[in-house]
């Protein structure tokens, strides 16, 4: 299907078509302001920032529990960062919990909490790029951008049948969605949120509802018989594995023995176990010097853990310590009470870890 030009209208009509198909099945968010009301930035950015790489499913409890914590952009600023991270546990790509904590200071100490509602202006405070910056913007204060999440993508790729695989086919369906959103001023925030809206629960990857899709009169893969093989993407390339071992290190009383690890790297600033470095499947790992003296004891337990970019397994070790001072640790590592133990704010791949060895 060849371009359209910005100004015709067909663009008018399939925008029409979906803002009129999301008047009537949009989908009720709790960040999501009700036909009529003037959204809330601080909802939309908090929601878009954990919707990174997170289905809507999985960000609904955090985020009520975030707004219910810190109702305003000011008590999100206010709070310690250990407490934003504790409470972000569990949800993982931990460099948004510590970018959400710096954009939220910068926006009540520098912006006296309003939130800037320009892309450009939105683009120059931490952990917001393109995506997120054209979202807050058309969602928060109903400017025209181009928003474009993987929901965005699989429609328009599907509409125009575009045949570049994905990651080069992205620039392609900018190119299209541009088409159908710069400029526009008729509604852009909801326009935005009715594509999402269609690739969430009509437009799905497999068996998708083309009979209660707005756009079927103008889909390219549909008048093919071939929207599920849209959008065209590479074959995935195995990832790397990588393994070690994880310790549990506790003195009579049961109190456990973790670490805050550092801010840069895998899972920053968050509470974590101890263990050993993560290397390759083909290199054997060893204990770190300052646990050698103690001789870890093997267990059987072991976890398992995928992480963006590879997969990871830690073979368990114990080690039952005479009392709390029989040794020095690091300075980053601390002593967490037995009663505390499941109540810690444990990333998921340490929270596998305290289920097995706290059930």
């Amino acid at each position: 299907m060849t371009a359209l030009p910005k100004n015709d209208k067909n663009i008018d009509i399939l925008r029409q078509k979906v803002l009129r198909w999301y008047d009537a099945h949009r989908r009720s968010l709790p960040w999501r302001a009700l036909p009529g009301q003037t959204p809330n930035p601080y909802h939309v950015w908090l929601s878009e920032i954990m919707l990174q790489q997170t289905v809507v499913n999985a960000v609904i409890p955090y985020f009520l529990k975030f707004t219910e914590q810190w109702p305003t952009v000011h008590d999100l600023a206010a709070a310690p960062q250990d407490d934003v991270m504790h409470a972000w546990a569990g949800l993982g790509y931990y460099a948004r919990a510590r970018n959400l904590h710096k954009c939220a200071r910068i926006v009540s100490e520098e912006h006296g909490g309003t939130f800037p509602n320009t892309i450009e202006e939105l683009k120059k405070l931490p952990g917001i790029g393109d995506y997120t910056a054209a979202a807050i913007a058309a969602i928060a204060f109903d400017k025209p951008a181009t928003v474009i999440d993987g929901n965005i993508e699989r429609v328009v790729s599907r509409y125009y049948a575009i045949e570049q695989p994905l990651p080069k086919g992205k620039k392609d369906i900018k190119a299209k969605t541009e088409l159908w959103c710069e400029n526009r001023t008729d509604h852009p925030g909801d326009f935005a949120q009715a594509l999402m809206d269609i690739g969430a629960g009509v437009c799905i990857p497999k068996a998708p509802r083309c009979g209660l899709c707005p756009l079927q009169s103008g889909c390219t893969a549909y008048k093919a018989g071939t929207p599920e093989t849209f959008p065209r993407r590479q074959p995935k390339k195995q990832k790397p594995q990588k393994h070690g071992y994880i310790y549990w290190i506790t003195d009579p009383d049961g109190n456990l023995l973790a670490q805050k690890r550092p801010e840069k790297g895998m899972l920053g600033s968050m509470t974590g176990l101890p263990t050993s470095e993560w290397l390759p499947a083909d290199e054997k790992p060893t204990h770190p010097d300052f646990l050698k003296p103690l001789s870890p004891k093997p267990l059987d337990e072991s976890i398992s853990h995928s992480f963006t970019h590879f997969d990871l397994k830690l073979s368990g070790h114990l080690i039952t310590l005479p009392d709390t001072q029989s040794m020095l640790f690091p300075d980053d590592f601390f002593w967490i009470a037995k009663k505390d133990i499941l109540k810690t704010g444990w990333p998921t791949l340490f929270k596998k870890f305290v289920k097995l060895l706290e059930a």
